[in-house]
């Protein structure tokens, strides 16, 4: 496994929690995400469904306003220069509000009627009727192109944080959780194998020790065949004359055991066994 395909980082019991939680954060982002992306969606598809009844039902409105327009103008004559001396400031306007949809801010338009309405007395001589038919239909035109835009930014901003959500759970999915995983794995085997060769490093110091204690036990004997060493009296002198082997380990590969006897009726006081022994780790 290349450093490319997982987090650099030393092998530990301490690394393997911090890499165990970091994997259940990735994978609770992810559905996160996942859900995030499903209510963006859901909503995406409502406001497309929205927009394509709101553009078929301009179109009919438009072409009715036209032919209003048309009688408007058959009847009471050009009035456009009436409306532009009338006009000082707008009578409809727009305000926008925000709307929040999974952490996504959305904003909706809406129309409202400002000041008294310039053009009431517009058409008394001829055409009133017209005209305002004329009016109701332009008014009902203008509330479904603020609407309209309301919708379509709606649709496009939606549209890019579906991409973005998307893109996010891809690479949380795809790249995140695997180089998690991967160096979970790295963590796991590298700690098996610490214990495999603590194990293995054990098992040679018990055969060490069991070696020294045969060796010993066979010159003990060899000696007190030879007269050099008395039986004790009992058991608790044997067990005080006779002390166990102290293993001493030392630093690298290198194990020094030094074994020391002392028997009562010993020729010297003092006998020292010294053994070094090399054992491979």
């Amino acid at each position: 496994m290349s450093g490319k395909d997982r987090i650099e980082i030393f092998p530990s019991r301490m690394a393997q929690t911090i890499m165990k939680a970091r994997l259940k954060g990735a994978q609770t982002g992810r559905n996160l995400l996942k859900k995030k992306s499903d209510a963006l969606t859901l909503r995406f598809r409502q406001i497309l469904k929205k927009i394509i009844e709101t553009k078929m039902l301009m179109g009919e409105v438009m072409r009715e306003a036209a032919f209003s327009l048309a009688e408007a103008k058959f009847t009471a004559g050009d009035f456009s220069t009436t409306v532009i001396q009338n006009v000082n400031k707008a009578q409809v306007k727009i305000r926008a509000k925000k709307d929040n949809v999974a952490g996504v801010t959305l904003p909706i338009f809406e129309h409202y009627h400002e000041g008294t309405d310039s053009y009431e007395l517009t058409g008394l001589a001829r055409g009133g009727e017209q005209l305002a038919k004329l009016k109701r239909n332009y008014a009902k035109a203008v509330e479904l192109l603020v609407e309209l835009a309301s919708l379509q930014t709606s649709f496009v901003t939606l549209d890019e944080a579906i991409k973005i959500t998307n893109r996010r759970v891809n690479a949380i999915e795809h790249v995140i959780i695997p180089r998690i995983e991967r160096t979970l794995a790295y963590i796991i085997a590298e700690l098996d194998e610490r214990e495999r060769e603590e194990f293995y490093r054990l098992k040679k110091i018990q055969e060490k020790k069991k070696i020294l204690k045969e060796k010993t036990e066979r010159e003990l004997e060899k000696r007190k065949v030879a007269g050099e060493v008395t039986e004790p009296a009992n058991l608790l002198a044997e067990e005080k004359s006779c002390r166990d082997i102290i293993l001493v380990q030392c630093v690298g590969l290198v194990r020094v055991v030094i074994f020391w006897s002392n028997f009562t009726g010993c020729k010297t006081s003092l006998d020292v066994h010294l053994w070094v022994t090399c054992a491979e780790s």
